[in-house]
């Protein structure tokens, strides 16, 4: 799958949600919280393939980040930049993918001969104080920087 079809994908999944729990009346402070990972994993299991897999304990829901309190709302960060024809060139390789904030917790990853950025470590697009700051109804205005 391309970026730019799992960014198309993941902004419909996140649409069909908010319209579900605005139409609930909840507010902004409630429509965050409903994303909270335990609640995602209970509530909407086909938002992330992630939420399907078991735990070593048998559980459902494996966290992309390792983290106590996980919240999904951006599910993917507004500093991601990616291009699915690539940026550059470095030696044999080309760039697909990189962090624009440069985050000490991100990495850039070989991939056969390719270079993505790897943001496994790095957790700030799921903190709830993040979330806040960058609030939008439209996740794709939040999103609007990452494709290139």
């Amino acid at each position: 799958m391309s970026y730019q079809s799992w960014f198309e994908e993941q902004a419909s999944k996140h649409q069909v949600v908010m319209k579900k729990l605005l139409a609930r009346g909840l507010n902004r402070d409630e429509i965050i919280a409903y994303f909270d990972f335990d609640s995602m994993v209970k509530n909407e299991p086909d938002f992330c393939p992630l939420y399907k897999e078991k735990n070593s304990d048998g559980s459902l829901g494996k966290k992309c980040h390792d983290m106590e309190s996980l919240n999904c709302y951006l599910c993917a960060c507004p500093n991601f930049r990616f291009s699915d024809e690539g940026f550059e060139k470095r030696g044999d390789n080309t760039v697909y993918s990189f962090c624009a904030i440069e985050s000490k917790d991100g990495r850039q990853g070989l991939y056969g001969d390719k270079i993505h950025q790897d943001c496994s470590k790095c957790t700030v697009p799921h903190h709830v104080s993040y979330v806040k700051k960058h609030y939008d109804e439209d996740w794709k205005t939040i999103m609007k920087a990452c494709p290139l």
